[in-house]
C-alpha cells in the first residue's frame, strides 16, 4: 500500500522550510498527514482548511498548526487574479528537544504544539516579523556554508520564542522555578512510556519503576504537560496507530492489539474520540488523497 504520511525522518530531511511559496491560476489541493510537526504560515490567499471533519478559513495572516500523523486537507479555489502565498516549516520535534532541555517553559511549549490538546488549529501571526526571522535563517545558513544545523537550531528556538510569546500562549504551560530534578522526573517518566506504551499500561509499575509516588507521578506530569499521563499514554497510542494505517496493511485488530494490546471495539472507540473518524476512514482517506 503505497505511503500517504509524508515522513519526516531523524537526519538531514527532519527541517524542511519554504518561504512564500506562491501558487496561481490551477487550484491547490493537498490532503495528507506528516510524521513531524507542521507550521504553515498563510501571507496571501483565500481557501478552506479541513482537519479531522472541521473547517476552516483560509486568509492572509492565518497560522495553522498541524500535529504529528494529523490528517488534514488545504484547498484553494485557482483563479488568476489570486495568490496563494504561504511559508511552510515542517520539523521533527525531536530535531530540537535536546536544545531546549535548559528552558523547560520552552521545551514544555513545543511538546504542547506536539502532543497537546490543541483547541483549534488555528491562530493569528505578525506577517512582518516572520519574515525578519525567516531572513535572519536564510542569512546564517548563507555563511555557514555545509554546517547548517547550528543555524536551524537556533532559528527553531527562536521561531518557537516568538510563537510562544505572541502567537500561541497557553497560560498554565508550566510554572516558573521548575527544578533540574523535577525536569529530570519529568523526562525519566516519558522516556518509560516511550518505552512501554505498547503494553498494558499501570500508573504503579511507572511510579514503581522510577521509584516515585503514584500520586507524584501523576501530579507532576499534569502540572508540567497539562494533561494526564492516560491522556497521553492514549494519543502515543493514536499517533502509532495512525502510522500503521497509513504504512501497513494490517487490520484494525492487529493495530489495536500493537498499540497497547487493546480490543478492537476499545481501539476504534478511542481513535473515533481523537481523530474524529474511524481508522478504517482515515486509512481510505490517506490512500485516496490526491497528491502534488
Amino acid at each position: 500500500m503505497a505511503s500517504r504520511i509524508e515522513h519526516v525522518e531523524p537526519d538531514n530531511r527532519s527541517f524542511f522550510l519554504s518561504f512564500r511559496d506562491e501558487w496561481t491560476d490551477e487550484p491547490f489541493l493537498k490532503f495528507h498527514a506528516h510524521q513531524g510537526l507542521e507550521l504553515l504560515f498563510i501571507h496571501e490567499g483565500h481557501g478552506v482548511v479541513e482537519v479531522e471533519g472541521r473547517s476552516y478559513e483560509l486568509e492572509g495572516g492565518a497560522l495553522f498548526c498541524f500535529q504529528p500523523y494529523q490528517l488534514h486537507r488545504v484547498e484553494i479555489p485557482g483563479r488568476a487574479d489570486v495568490r496563494y502565498v504561504r511559508t511552510n516549516l515542517t520539523f521533527d520535534p525531536r530535531y530540537v528537544e535536546p536544545y531546549l532541555a535548559p528552558y523547560p517553559k520552552l521545551q514544555a511549549f513545543l511538546r504542547f504544539l506536539t502532543k497537546g490538546s490543541l483547541p483549534a488549529p488555528k491562530y493569528r501571526f505578525a506577517d512582518n516579523r516572520l519574515s525578519g526571522l525567516i531572513e535572519s535563517h536564510a542569512e546564517a545558513v548563507k555563511k555557514s556554508g555545509e554546517d547548517q544545523e547550528e543555524a536551524r537550531i537556533l532559528f527553531l528556538i527562536a521561531l518557537l520564542r516568538y510563537l510562544q510569546l505572541t502567537v500561541i500562549s497557553p497560560a498554565d504551560l508550566s510554572p516558573e522555578g521548575w527544578s533540574v530534578r523535577k525536569t529530570a522526573h519529568i523526562e525519566a517518566i516519558m522516556d518509560w512510556i516511550e518505552g512501554r506504551f505498547r503494553r498494558s499500561f499501570s500508573l504503579d509499575l511507572l511510579a514503581g519503576d522510577l521509584h516515585l509516588s503514584p500520586y507524584y507521578v501523576s501530579h507532576l506530569f499534569k502540572q508540567y504537560t497539562g494533561e494526564s499521563i492516560t491522556d497521553y499514554v492514549t494519543a502515543r497510542r493514536i499517533r502509532e496507530a495512525c502510522v500503521l494505517l497509513g504504512n501497513s496493511d494490517k487490520s484494525v485488530q492487529q493495530i489495536a492489539q500493537e498499540v497497547g494490546s487493546l480490543s478492537a471495539p476499545y481501539f476504534c472507540k478511542l481513535f473515533k474520540k481523537h481523530k474524529r473518524m474511524t481508522p478504517l476512514d482515515y486509512r481510505s482517506a490517506l490512500q485516496h488523497s490526491p497528491k502534488r
